[in-house]
């Protein structure tokens, strides 16, 4: 199938996340084990597909119905969530020192996890400050940040948020599907799904202006 490496993407997706997430070991799962899961979903329920134009969406609901199932859903850090936007910058970078490590304390650098196994999301500024009046942030932090940087702070945020919002900000920004599509794969109503964007955006956006921008002892 010609989607299958769009499919192998936000399976891996997920699968870095419940990793640093402490789920599961780096490989107990891999993207296959859910692919082939996915041919006899495909087999058994191919039926739902009504036209052929809906198969793409419906791939990815059935895709992300078997990693809800699998990998559990964990307590996000609530006190985390609560306090995101009044960390400094060095507690922002013990916390970036703390993600960079496994669950066993050893290192576990974001090139290890960028290899044929697991295919990283290439998040950028522009997928956080969209507002015209937004474009000195990115500038000043282009000039500070490397994209490396960038994405490695974004990763870190997304990981320390609930499920759902990191799940549907992946859809919205990795795999380009817009907030109709992002509805029916999570079975949300697309006033949800604007909602969850936005705030994750949100989240994100402070997370780089108390880091980065402003100046807390």
């Amino acid at each position: 199938m010609k989607i299958l490496p769009n499919i192998k993407k936000y399976i891996n997706g997920r699968l870095v996340t419940a990793i640093h997430n402490g789920h599961f070991s780096k490989n107990k799962y891999k993207a296959n084990d859910f692919v082939d899961q996915l041919f006899i979903e495909v087999y058994d329920h191919i039926d739902e597909v009504k036209e052929a134009k809906d198969f793409y969406l419906w791939l990815f609901k059935k895709t992300d119905k078997l990693l809800e199932d699998i990998i559990v859903e964990e307590e996000f850090d609530d006190l985390f969530f609560k306090n995101i936007d009044d960390y400094s910058k060095p507690e922002w970078d013990a916390m970036e020192e703390k993600f960079s490590t496994d669950g066993g304390g050893d290192l576990l650098l974001i090139e290890e996890l960028a290899d044929s196994s697991y295919n990283h999301n290439d998040y950028t500024l522009n997928h956080v400050f969209i507002e015209d009046n937004e474009k000195d942030y990115i500038d000043k932090l282009d000039k500070e940040l490397s994209k490396a940087e960038v994405k490695k702070h974004m990763q870190m945020v997304l990981h320390k948020l609930p499920i759902h919002m990191q799940t549907v900000f992946n859809l919205f920004t990795s795999h380009n599907f817009n907030t109709e599509e992002i509805a029916k794969i999570k079975s949300l109503t697309t006033k949800e799904v604007d909602k969850q964007i936005k705030n994750t955006r949100n989240r994100i956006r402070n997370s780089f202006l108390n880091r980065y921008l402003t100046t807390k002892t």
